[in-house]
């Protein structure tokens, strides 16, 4: 069975990353499948290099030539399900493919939340017509069931994946040994345990030009209107009148269509004197040994539909906190395997996190489990054996 892969742009984004980690893994697992996008983007020359061969297939100003085009490289390649990951791409896989047989699925990874009215009214055709809707979580996938009143026989579950191998994980033990290192005043140590050359080890703390002993806690996510930072920078001034040493890093890039909300955060911290205290870095290529650097991972959202940056803070053994929005409380087993608190509220995260802070290895002790836990259930092997699963659907459905 071949599968297309059909992209509007190959930009750095979640959806995005997902996909390139399923190609470069689509040999190994025996996918059959190709790509094909219509814009370029930062991660074209990742892509092309993955092993899936890539088309680029640009959208013309008649967007009859671009369907004929279309419908004439998937019957080429013998394509026997295209796979769309944006509703208007499976409107137009729907129209390349009448009369072919070839069936359309589509991935939705967000909701429908800030769609305009001619992109609502493209959800709503398109979520009837395809042959398969996948979601991401059971939340998202039961929002979708109940606002459309689908059949759910055709709405399917299949978790977001994660390429482990590119994360680097640190026991907490090993943290606190970097710690010691980075205080270790002999320039030409050598740290074997881990491996790494003094220069490598507290980085960001050099880069910040902060004490090694100083808390660093910090969140990863692009300021848009999916999450909520806001809520991260009120718990922050109250963290600092309770006179706690850290420093806090927020990853993530400040959106054009959105500024505000990179920019009132900002502002809050140069109001309320945490200028010292807040590192706003943007993007960040190093998020990995970032994240083995810090303390305790925050993260606050209003609408995730999974939250990778979550899982992949779990899977590297660090605290987290993260408010009790539904889809949080799915992908962490009812918080088990991490601290949940109210949304929108900043007292609520300052209490739980006080109690972390009183008493550091039971937390610690829960984050080693919580590594286990994510790492079997969100690899990028379980999303393309989820996938394939679905895939097979076709003999069971036709």
């Amino acid at each position: 069975m071949r599968i297309a892969y059909l992209f509007g742009s190959l930009n750095r984004g979640g959806m995005e990353t997902l996909l390139l980690d399923v190609f470069h893994n689509a040999r190994k697992n025996n996918m059959d499948a190709i790509g094909i996008y219509r814009k370029t983007g930062l991660l074209e020359a990742d892509f092309v290099r993955s092993g899936v061969v890539m088309y680029k297939l640009p959208v013309q100003k008649n967007i009859i030539i671009y369907l004929l085009h279309l419908r004439i490289l998937l019957r080429k390649n013998s394509v026997n399900v295209v796979h769309a990951q944006q509703p208007i791409d499976a409107l137009y896989a729907l129209l390349a493919c009448f009369g072919t047989g070839i069936k359309v699925y589509l991935t939705f990874h967000g909701y429908d939340l800030s769609e305009n009215k001619l992109g609502k009214r493209i959800i709503r055709f398109i979520i009837r017509h395809t042959y398969l809707n996948i979601f991401v979580s059971d939340t998202q996938r039961s929002y979708y069931q109940d606002k459309y009143l689908l059949n759910h026989a055709k709405q399917q579950l299949v978790y977001n994946g994660i390429s482990f191998d590119k994360l680097e994980k640190f026991s907490i033990n090993k943290k606190m040994f970097i710690k010691q290192c980075s205080n270790d005043q002999n320039l030409n140590i050598t740290c074997s345990v881990l491996q790494h050359k003094k220069d490598d080890i507290g980085r960001l703390h050099v880069e910040l030009n902060i004490p090694s002993q100083t808390h660093l806690f910090g969140t990863v996510g692009n300021f848009n209107s999916g999450r909520d930072q806001q809520t991260i920078c009120r718990f922050l001034f109250l963290l600092n009148e309770h006179k706690v040493d850290f420093h806090f890093v927020f990853i993530g890039k400040r959106i054009e269509n959105t500024p505000w909300l990179y920019d009132n955060c900002v502002e809050y911290c140069k109001s309320n004197g945490l200028s010292k205290k807040v590192s706003f870095l943007g993007v960040r290529n190093d998020v990995s040994k970032i994240l083995n650097e810090l303390d305790a991972f925050i993260y606050s959202t209003n609408h995730d539909t999974f939250g990778i940056a979550v899982v992949e803070a779990l899977a590297v053994e660090l605290p987290v906190f993260v408010n009790d929005w539904a889809v949080m409380s799915e992908i962490t087993d009812n918080g088990k395997y991490a601290t949940l608190y109210k949304s929108k509220d900043e007292n609520d995260l300052l209490r739980e996190f006080m109690l972390f802070l009183q008493n550091k290895p039971l937390y610690q002790a829960k984050a080693i489990e919580a590594a286990k836990f994510v790492r079997e259930r969100y690899s990028i092997e379980k999303h393309i054996e989820g996938l394939k699963a679905v895939y097979n659907k076709l003999i069971s459905i036709d």
